[in-house]
């Protein structure tokens, strides 16, 4: 299945991707959340669907899509998980996971305006694989991690180096503004996805190829992933973990590449859709 949710900022519905057409799920009387996931939502919501399939209504393509997964209990990212990403900002190949967090408030839609922070000059793109957490999961093995994947999404995680980097403390205050987890356009569940190993991720600005990667060069696959953060905190159902970016982001060029206002950002991986972001600065 392919889980959509559209409308009005705050005031998403539920809806379904079936052939390529979009449909409203609203009938079902959920949305996807992490009570959702927790009771099962994905078996129940495909069963509505094989009993209602005639009676759902079709909405447009032009509608606005918000994140397909309502605001999660949080968002977890992992950091230099792409060798070639390591390298080009000079920094040593992790040996375990570089794990932090994004604050859930940064979630938008995938089309959405992305907000170039006040006084922000170092707005930079990141094109990520994130995974939806299906279950709870604790202290899980590796072996079993997958059964705990509700899902995958595209998802660009937007960071302010000079915020990151340059103000001290850890990265959540560069990756935590408003906007800067645009998610879509839709969950993929696990069926829908042939090899999650082998997935080519990509990313351009204003129509140039800065990104071209592929989830083959992971260095910690998702099933390692998501059995290591379990070890340090329980994942609920909902909770989202990006799994990291390759090579091409701005703070890796010489000299620096960085966002600014009136930017174009499109993105995609092979069976997640593609997203697009205009970039706007800052006005109160």
């Amino acid at each position: 299945m392919k889980l959509i949710r559209f409308g009005e900022i705050n005031n998403e519905k539920p809806g379904i991707i079936i052939d390529d057409e979009y449909y409203d799920t609203s009938a079902f009387g959920e949305d996807y959340n992490e009570s959702f996931f927790e009771s099962d939502g994905l078996s129940r919501l495909q069963k509505f669907i094989e009993s209602n399939i005639r009676q759902l209504p079709k909405i447009s393509k032009d509608i606005r899509l918000g994140s397909p997964i309502a605001r999660p209990s949080k968002i977890i990212c992992v950091g230099l998980n792409y060798a070639d990403h390591a390298k080009e900002t000079k920094a040593a190949t992790p040996s375990e996971p570089i794990i932090f967090f994004k604050a859930t408030s940064a979630l938008c839609g995938p089309n959405d305006d992305v907000i170039i922070p006040k006084n922000s000059k170092k707005t930079d793109w990141e094109v990520e694989l994130a995974v939806v957490i299906g279950k709870k999961a604790s202290y899980v093995d590796e072996a079993e991690a997958l059964g705990y994947v509700a899902g995958y999404c595209l998802h660009n995680d937007l960071s302010e180096r000079e915020f990151q980097i340059e103000k001290n403390g850890q990265w959540v205050k560069g990756k935590s503004c408003d906007t800067f987890a645009p998610l879509g356009p839709f969950m993929a569940t696990q069926d829908e996805i042939a090899d999650v190993d082998n997935l080519r991720l990509w990313l351009t600005v204003n129509n140039n190829k800065m990104q071209d990667g592929n989830t083959s060069n992971l260095i910690f696959k998702i099933p390692f992933i998501v059995s290591y953060i379990s070890q340090f905190m329980t994942l609920l159902p909902g909770d989202v973990i990006s799994t990291g970016t390759p090579a091409g982001v701005g703070l890796g060029m010489n000299p620096q590449v960085y966002l600014k206002d009136g930017d174009i950002v499109e993105l995609g991986i092979d069976g997640l859709g593609t997203a697009k972001q205009n970039l706007v600065a800052y006005s109160k």
